[in-house]
């Protein structure tokens, strides 16, 4: 296991300094999203505002990335990929600062909206500059190790996060976060390379090749159409907006309320969530290899099918154990979907439009970010947990279907030659 941790993830970081600095940046910017995250609802209580009134702090934030995405991408192709990645962290010092110092309820709403574009104009960044570096042949083990920093800065903020609140004021975590994102910032724009060339040659190449030509000037909508005209990235953004919406809809908000109705503690919660983070690191490697190895929607497809069965059990436990198990499996299923999808959707971008590509699709996943909790939260509280986790296992596996059925495989394999090839 360790060899294999050692020639998977050790070794490409250890090779390529733009993922290992892109990686280290990634894992600091999302510690900072796990830090606020038990505290948030905590704070905005103090201002005396009721249960709906904190869910806007969240949502807020949502909104924001929502909202932004789609113009994060067209600047990356204006002024390049190391804007986005020293500014997002820049605006994000901003919004932290405004949240700690915040006066009022609305000040703290308007600080987190400012937080979110922070982290929408990173986030966006950092997935054109993984499109940039990498090819078809390793995307998918590239993106996995990146989703696995990503992970690992999303599990380690929470508990830093409670502690730095319960020794220091419910408000000391905000300006946690903005010194770490200072941090990501001056080591982004110090130490991160610019790729936008990379995406400009692979659009001239393309043109010089037998029957090749210049891609068209598009204006902002004739880009975004053109895009919403291909089949196969509607598809794959249909599906991640699936896959945001039942991680935030389906696990962050009702998979707790299921576990509370079972008798399970916060503290037995919190292991379970744990444990579903530790399996999901531990897949993503081989993952990836399988990714790159077996084809996109090889391995799409039956984990977003796994992760529906894990929904339906969600759904049906009666008993700790069957929570359990379905975590168990929750946990495999995700970890192995991971970074295919981003994968797929990076290798449909056009030459030269890297940027608009990768925004819009976090657009559609933001989406599924947004709706998720109010969606399936009220459909909970009309029909119950189960039919609402079910509900949610349907919207994924359906989208996942369509997937199989009609988007074509990107991940182009060589040749074998044939007996009379060598003759």
């Amino acid at each position: 296991m360790l060899g294999y941790v050692k020639a998977r993830v050790i070794r490409p970081l250890a090779e390529n300094q733009t993922l290992l600095i892109l990686c280290g940046t990634t894992a600091v910017v999302m510690m900072g999203f796990g830090i606020i995250s038990p505290v948030l609802p905590l704070y905005a209580q103090s201002f005396g505002v009721g249960t709906a009134m904190i869910g806007l702090t969240i949502t807020v934030f949502g909104v924001a990335r929502l909202v932004v995405n789609l113009p994060a991408g067209f600047l990356s192709e204006r002024y390049g990929r190391r804007l986005l990645l020293y500014g997002g962290p820049a605006v994000t010092v901003l919004g932290s600062l405004a949240g700690g110092l915040a006066p009022t309820f609305g000040w703290l709403i308007a600080s987190r909206f400012v937080a979110g574009a922070g982290s929408a104009i990173y986030m966006t960044g950092a997935m054109i500059l993984l499109t940039d570096i990498t090819t078809d042949e390793n995307r998918g083990r590239i993106m996995s190790i990146y989703q696995g920093s990503l992970l690992a800065g999303v599990s380690l903020g929470p508990a830093v996060g409670g502690f730095v609140a319960q020794a220091f004021g419910l408000a000391a975590p905000f300006f946690l976060v903005a010194a770490l994102a200072g941090l990501a910032m001056l080591w982004s724009f110090g130490r991160m390379p610019e790729t936008v060339h990379l995406s400009r040659d692979l659009a001239t190449t393309a043109a010089r090749e037998p029957g090749g030509e210049a891609p068209p000037r598009q204006t902002a909508r004739q880009s975004i159409l053109s895009l919403l005209a291909r089949p196969d990235f509607l598809l794959v953004s249909m599906l991640t907006m699936s896959i945001f919406l039942t991680r935030t809809g389906g696990r962050l908000t009702l998979l707790p309320l299921v576990g509370d109705g079972l008798g399970m503690s916060p503290g037995i919660l919190g292991l379970v969530f744990a444990m579903m983070t530790v399996l999901q690191l531990i897949v993503l490697a081989p993952g990836g290899t399988m990714i790159d190895k077996l084809g996109r929607k090889a391995v799409i497809v039956p984990s977003a099918l796994v992760t529906g069965v894990a929904l339906v059990l969600f759904a049906l436990s009666g008993n700790v154990w069957v929570f359990i198990m379905a975590a168990v499996i929750h946990g495999f299923g995700t970890g192995i979907l991971g970074a295919a999808p981003a994968a797929y959707a990076a290798d449909i971008a056009p030459p030269g439009m890297r940027g608009v590509t990768m925004g819009l699709y976090r657009t559609f996943g933001d989406a599924g970010f947004v709706i998720g909790p109010v969606a399936l939260g009220g459909l909970a509280d009309l029909t119950g947990f189960g039919v609402a986790l079910t509900f949610d296992a349907i919207v994924l596996v359906s989208f996942a279907l369509l997937f199989g059925i009609f988007a074509r495989e990107t991940l182009r394999r060589p040749a074998v030659p044939r007996p009379q090839d060598a003759v």
